[in-house]
């Protein structure tokens, strides 16, 4: 039987989660901003964060995929559900559950330069430091941890654990 060890309570996301909104909607105040966010992982942030800005925002979703139902990447990254929402010219801000290696994510901001927009940016629940292959830039993280294999709040194991309000260590 998997173990699930605390590591953010579901207060201390919201907290952190409002304080990126405030943020966000300082920094993009004059802004057309288009928020993306990843799915699956990515909902309930996304959910969370867009209803604590104080700016309007344009949501749009893609859907790229590495793990299929490992708890390693496969370093093989589909786009299996592309953007659909016109992105010329706008600052757009890519909406992430957790960032690992930075394959994927890197990956995601090259494939967005194509549209022409006229900025990307990174949100991201968590920066996992552990595994880093590729270095990004990420504007907006609301937790950053060392190591470790995370679920709840989105976050999953083979499509389990995204429902828990909390995030978890799955020690496996």
């Amino acid at each position: 039987m998997p173990e699930l060890i605390p590591i953010l309570s579901k207060n201390e996301i919201d907290q952190r989660v409002t304080a990126i909104a405030a943020k966000i909607s300082a920094d993009y105040a004059q802004s057309e901003l288009v928020v993306i966010g990843v799915l699956k992982g990515a909902f309930i942030f996304l959910s969370d964060l867009i209803r604590k800005l104080s700016i309007p925002v344009e949501v749009e979703f893609v859907r790229v995929s590495s793990y299929g139902t490992e708890s390693a990447t496969t370093e093989k990254i589909r786009l299996t559900y592309e953007l659909e929402t016109e992105i010329k010219n706008k600052d757009v801000l890519i909406i992430e559950d957790i960032i690992d290696t930075g394959l994927t994510i890197s990956f995601l901001v090259d494939y967005l330069f194509a549209f022409n927009p006229k900025s990307v940016q990174i949100c991201t629940l968590i920066d996992k430091q552990e595994r880093k292959k590729k270095r990004i830039d990420i504007r907006y993280a609301c937790h950053v941890v060392k190591e470790g294999f995370l679920v709840g709040y989105g976050l999953d194991f083979a499509e389990k654990y995204r429902y828990l309000p909390d995030i978890y260590h799955l020690k496996l």
